[in-house]
């Protein structure tokens, strides 16, 4: 990251992940069956649609109290799944808030006899998988007309496709294979797709980005068990080092 240094890379990582009985059966879900369909569990509220928040809040103290960067929480897709934001974060800092708090998340877990699982697809079938989102900009990006720096990083994104896929978890994409299928709300792991709030593209422009010409870009390639050290210094080697 010292390489980078001058572009003043800031991420903002959106870490998803699914709550689990010691059986490893998700929290609050049927033994012998399947709750209802997705749908009304995102961002939900009230008994029936979420199943562990009291876990959330704790996790979400924690990190205040650690002095980490944590910006946010939602209940997802999946009933049992919920994400956290980290970010923004300036360089390798991402990296080191990013793990400090999942090593919390486990251990507050842990009181509540509740297992944690950033497995990126763990329940197969018409259940949306767990990622960890990436959104990233530079100064440059940042700044009024920073658009254009957006487009062109994104452009290179592209055109490494398949090292980025290698980088963003660690078993060289084979997680995020059973994930990235371009099925709920993801882009084909095959495939390198951009759009401006485009939920099933690799590379999404926030709406507001692209109406104020400058902001930050979002990686939605990353699975939930990335390595955020690899994930971050891959985008740097390609969009800020313009490694090809």
């Amino acid at each position: 990251m010292g390489q980078v240094a001058h572009a003043k890379p800031w991420f903002g990582i959106e870490q998803e992940y699914n709550l689990l009985d010691y059986d490893g059966h998700p929290l609050g879900w049927p033994k012998n069956g399947y709750p209802g369909p997705q749908g009304p569990y995102y961002c939900g509220i009230g008994a029936g649609k979420v199943y562990g928040r009291d876990i959330v809040e704790a996790h979400y103290r924690a990190c205040l109290y650690c002095g980490i960067n944590i910006s946010g929480t939602n209940a997802e897709v999946m009933p049992s799944q919920w994400e956290y934001q980290i970010g923004p974060c300036e360089g390798i800092s991402m990296g080191d808030q990013l793990w400090l708090s999942r090593y919390l998340l486990h251990r507050v877990a842990e009181d509540f006899g509740v297992k944690v699982s950033f497995d990126p697809k763990p329940m197969p079938g018409d259940w949306n998988g767990a990622g960890a989102h990436c959104n990233y900009s530079t100064e440059e990006m940042r700044e009024q007309g920073g658009i254009k720096h957006i487009e062109a990083a994104i452009k290179r994104l592209g055109a490494r496709h398949a090292y980025h896929i290698a980088q963003y978890d660690p078993s060289g994409g084979l997680d995020n294979a059973r994930r990235l299928t371009g099925l709920h709300e993801t882009s084909s792991i095959h495939d390198f797709s951009a759009g401006v709030a485009n939920r099933g593209a690799s590379i999404r422009i926030p709406r507001q980005v692209h109406q104020d010409g400058c902001g930050y870009l979002e990686d939605r390639r990353p699975s939930s068990n990335c390595d955020p050290y690899c994930v971050t210094e891959a985008i740097c080697r390609t969009t800020i080092l313009n490694e090809e």
